[in-house]
């Protein structure tokens, strides 16, 4: 499984281990990742994925999974976010053509 948040694309960074002689040596630097559950209030259903701890707090700064993906651009979005978003986006405009229509 790789190593990449499915919200905001944060993957593995590489760097140096320097020890006290200044030797250098290749490391990876992880994201922390979680399996979290959010819910969509337009799908009305919850959704599994795998969040690094940065994309979680942004998606609670923003107000929810809903409007987080429809404010992100679909270059940093996964696949998976990427199809979820066409749902939600598709979800809201159904409902808000039938107010508009009736005014």
């Amino acid at each position: 499984m790789s190593r990449i948040c499915e919200l905001t694309g944060k993957g593995r960074q590489v760097g140096n281990n320097v020890s006290h002689a200044n030797n250098k040596t290749k490391r990876t630097f992880l994201p922390n990742l979680q399996n979290v559950t959010l819910i969509s209030d337009a799908l009305e259903r919850s959704i599994r994925l795998r969040v690094s701890t940065h994309g979680l707090r942004s998606v609670e700064h923003n107000g929810g999974l809903d409007n987080w993906l429809v404010k992100t651009s679909d270059a940093l979005l996964s696949l998976r976010c990427r199809r979820l978003k066409r749902d939600i986006v598709k979800k809201i405009s159904v409902s808000t053509a039938p107010e508009s229509a009736a005014a």
